[in-house]
């Protein structure tokens, strides 16, 4: 039993070996104009329950594409260049040039746009890394604004546009 699990294991195709990705992060963009309607509100700025759920939106990303074989890279590299860019899957390429200082094949992005206080749009893109084509990638909208909602919104891209099965 032991020598068939070896040479199952041994010559078994690597379904964990995927690629190495730059994970820049979730753009968090309020275009509801909730944070806009007082000088107080800008001061503050976005909520922190919406903070925390782009921290989560963040980790299920990187548990997700870990658990599908990617490597997600180590941003220490370009952290200095990466916190001055406001939103890196829009930077005229900012993103592609990071990749390449890290050596990466895949670059993962997103952004998540509160279209109103209760309509959220999140969007989510694999690009590769020397194109800045898309690789993968879906969005979705959702109403409501909380944790369940949102990871709802997410698990739907990641199972219906990231990690579908491909028709054969």
């Amino acid at each position: 039993m032991r020598l068939i699990l070896f040479l199952f294991l041994a010559f078994a195709p690597a379904a964990h070996a995927q690629g190495t990705v730059a994970f820049f992060g979730l753009h968090l963009e309020d275009s509801s104009g909730q944070t806009t309607q007082s000088s107080a509100l800008v001061a503050e700025g976005p909520d922190e329950a919406d903070l925390a759920r782009v921290e989560m939106l963040e980790a299920m990303l990187a548990e997700r594409f870990e658990g599908e074989g990617y490597a997600l890279m180590d941003l220490a590299p370009v952290a200095e260049e990466l916190e001055r860019v406001s939103n890196p899957a829009s930077c005229y390429g900012c993103d592609i040039r990071m990749a390449k200082t890290l050596g990466a094949e895949f670059i993962l992005v997103g952004e998540i746009n509160m279209v109103s206080p209760v309509l959220v749009s999140i969007a989510v893109q694999l690009k590769d890394a020397v194109s800045g084509e898309i690789v993968k990638g879906g969005s979705v909208s959702v109403r409501g604004s909380t944790d369940e909602i949102w990871a709802r919104g997410m698990r739907q891209i990641l199972k219906n546009r990231i990690f579908r099965e491909e028709d054969t």
